[in-house]
């Protein structure tokens, strides 16, 4: 075989590999907590990641499972949001937070996982709810995460919120004078109170939940309903067989 029909060769069978990865459903899964939260529910949902899937140090973000018709891919957990939105990702896993900050048309989350429970509060120093009572404010500054949760929030109280936006260590704000509040998740607490912080009042509880995109449940319904099916009957307590 000459090199012109080598290189003919290699390239349709490239082309024949890309269309058989674009025909596949993709799962979008956060790193870190959640991860670790919904690995036993995957696990009745009958969803078998490939073994490197859950190996920190392998580099690798596109992984495959027991379902040859589903490839799971390792991003951060904000990112998840952006793949199932733009349509890269069909499926996702992620938390409320993440969800209600997108707030996207074309994401729908149809079950909740009732796990990776915490809550998003605002939180200040105690010598600041002394000098003040939250009913009386019209204006806010505030560090957070998540800037259009957070007006969002204060705007249906009819305060103004001045968001900053940080990525982390938002308990250093209110101590650096950086502002007097933070928007944040917490579990236990045990970090605010580590840094000299407590809670005014809390937004909402959190949860993982289960979401899909809009467009492709609606071209791909059937392979996507059945794993929504199965999502939801693994909360309830139901083991799937692996496919």
């Amino acid at each position: 075989m000459t090199k012109q029909n080598t290189n003919w060769q290699n390239t349709n069978w490239q082309a024949a590999g890309d269309s058989e990865n674009a025909n596949k459903l993709i799962l979008a899964l956060p790193k870190g907590r959640i991860l670790t939260a919904i690995r036993p529910l995957m696990a009745r949902a009958g969803l078998i990641p490939e073994e490197a899937f859950f190996d920190a140090d392998d580099r690798r973000l596109r992984f495959t499972s027991n379902d040859p018709q589903l490839d799971i891919i390792r991003v951060r957990s904000f990112d998840v949001a952006t793949f199932l939105s733009n349509g890269a990702a069909q499926l996702g896993i992620a938390g409320a937070d993440i969800l209600m900050e997108f707030d996207h048309p074309d994401i729908y989350a149809p079950v909740d996982l009732n796990c990776g429970q915490c809550r998003m509060v605002v939180a200040s120093q105690a010598a600041t709810i002394a000098a003040e009572d939250p009913r009386s404010w019209s204006h806010v500054r505030v560090a957070t995460k998540y800037p259009n949760l957070t007006r969002k929030y204060f705007a249906a109280r009819g305060v103004q919120a001045e968001c900053l936006k940080l990525n982390g260590a938002l308990e250093l704000a209110p101590n650096l004078g950086l502002c007097r509040r933070i928007v944040d998740l917490v579990e236990s607490g045990a970090t605010l109170r580590a840094n000299g912080l407590v809670e005014v009042e809390e937004i909402a509880k959190i949860t993982s939940k289960l979401a899909v995109n809009r467009v492709a449940w609606k071209t791909r319904r059937d392979s996507i309903s059945d794993w929504v099916r199965r999502f939801s009957e693994a909360v309830d307590g139901t083991i799937h067989t692996p496919k």
